[in-house]
């Protein structure tokens, strides 16, 4: 009995003991994992540092010194409090170039991503030719401002191709860049230079989709427009939020083209903030730029906002 119960007992240890070295063993691995785990994390921090550094020193801090300059006044730098607002919204010229600015983004948009979606499927399908085309279209986005300002002057000057062709016609010459048709010739220029862009990032996404799902469906019986609906829609949403963002942040940006055809003080149907900007920087009104300035990130980061909640709540 007691021989027994003597190895009942050793063996009870030596049980015990390959639990312990179990435990040790997995206390161990745990510690090299959190190591492991630990390192990543740093490596990663450490990658993410120098940009975080670049966006603190050149974009978050430059902004809050324009937020502080927008409750000073320009020559003192006396504390205004929200004067400065007062005087922008009170401004005419800054109420017509915010409503033309909005007009603009309002229509831009919708046509550039729908125009360069419907590119970008019929380029997808092309089995010749595809990357000749894309070519094509990117070629704009690569051309320098001035060199789409001389466009715009050989063809919307009062003696420019469009008016010769429609003297031609027997029609009357028409103002292109003094009546509201400037309006008009802005957006032109803005979808032609920038649905290249729009197009390649619709067709990456594009990409990404499996033939098989095209495949299968076609064996159902779907047609062309219920693949295009049922599949490449649903498939294409994260692409179509950055595309839309992009081309929102871009068409604020929209000036250049304006400025050297048309000067300082453009049609009113095309005058932009960035138009007020220039002028009010000319007169050193740092004061009201800093206040516009401020008032126009929060609507675009409202928009922002807007956009990214409506394509959650699609999801």
């Amino acid at each position: 009995m007691k021989r027994t119960y003597r190895l009942q007992k050793q063996g009870c240890r030596e049980k015990a003991g390959e639990t312990d070295g179990k435990e040790k063993r997995k206390r161990k691995t745990a510690g090299r994992m959190s190591a492991r785990r630990r390192k990543e994390s740093l490596a990663g921090v450490l990658f993410f540092l120098p940009g975080f550094a670049g966006v603190v020193c050149f974009t978050l801090l430059p902004f809050a010194e324009v937020v502080k300059r927008s409750f000073q006044s320009a020559v003192t730098a006396e504390w205004v409090g929200w004067k400065n607002y007062q005087t922008v919204f009170s401004n005419t010229a800054f109420r017509l170039a915010a409503m033309n600015t909005l007009r603009f983004t309002g229509i831009c948009i919708p046509l550039l991503v729908a125009v360069s979606l419907v590119l970008a499927v019929v380029l997808q399908k092309l089995r010749a030719g595809k990357n000749t085309l894309k070519s094509i279209f990117l070629i704009p986005a690569a051309v320098p401002a001035a060199s789409v300002v001389l466009v715009w002057k050989v063809l919307f000057h009062s003696n420019g191709l469009l008016n010769a062709l429609l003297v031609r016609l027997g029609r009357e010459r028409v103002g292109w860049m003094t009546s509201g048709a400037a309006f008009a010739v802005l957006v032109v220029s803005y979808l032609w230079k920038n649905i290249g862009y729009d197009m390649v990032l619709w067709m990456a996404g594009l990409a990404g989709i499996p033939g098989e799902i095209y495949e299968a469906a076609r064996v159902d019986g779907a047609g062309s427009w219920k693949c295009f609906t049922k599949i490449t829609v649903p498939n294409l949403m994260p692409s179509l939020y950055t595309i839309t963002v992009l081309s929102l942040l871009n068409s604020f940006k929209v000036f250049r083209e304006a400025w050297l055809v048309a000067g300082d003080y453009p049609h009113q149907s095309m005058y932009l903030l960035q138009h007020l900007y220039n002028n009010w920087f000319r007169e050193l009104s740092f004061d009201k730029i800093s206040a516009a300035a401020v008032v126009s990130a929060l609507v675009v980061f409202a928009l922002i906002l807007a956009l990214r909640r409506s394509w959650e709540t699609e999801r």
